[in-house]
């Protein structure tokens, strides 16, 4: 990975990595437009000091799209990574024996358009939160095989069967009965 905020230890591989949805800035992009048109619309009509919020108006949009772009997320064999800031760098890092629980939760719309958030619940720290990533489910599930939990009961029915007649017979033995 050619990525300088992220150094990687001997050994650990990227598993999966990915940024915000673009989407997720349209909405400040919309205010900066309305911005611009409610400046040119002033100029014309009010006054020309309107043009003076034409100055102001791209910055909503600009601000949510390199919140966006400066945002990425990086899942390895050993750690969850969380970069982000636009002036600055932030790097938040998860180890993987410090997950506790994870979450995925998907809006109408993010079931519609297949994304969501994952929330990972961290022993003795603050949750670490993947917003707005495609298949968040996926993600949910890569994060628990790395950790080394899965959903599946271990061992066969067979085998759970013999440890309930195992135990049976241990409290026959305890309790004096006879077989």
């Amino acid at each position: 990975m050619t990525e300088t905020w992220l150094s990687l230890e001997a050994g650990e591989v990227v598993e999966w990595e990915a940024s915000p949805r673009l989407m997720r800035a349209a909405p400040a992009v919309a205010i900066s437009l309305a911005l611009v048109a409610a400046a040119i619309g002033g100029s014309l009509i009010v006054d020309r000091l309107a043009l003076g919020l034409l100055a102001i108006a791209p910055l909503p949009g600009t601000y949510a799209y390199l919140r966006v772009t400066n945002t990425r997320f990086v899942l390895t064999n050993r750690a969850l990574y969380r970069k982000s800031g636009i002036l600055g760098i932030d790097v938040r890092t998860v180890e993987l024996d410090r997950v506790q629980n994870s979450t995925s939760s998907q809006g109408i719309l993010g079931t519609a358009f297949g994304y969501g958030s994952v929330v990972v619940d961290v022993a003795g720290g603050v949750d670490l939160r993947l917003f707005d990533i495609y298949d968040p489910d996926e993600v949910r599930a890569d994060i628990e095989r790395l950790v080394g939990r899965s959903d599946d009961i271990p061992g066969t029915l067979e085998q759970w069967q013999s440890v309930r007649e195992e135990l049976r017979a241990i409290r026959r033995e305890l309790d004096g009965q006879p077989k």
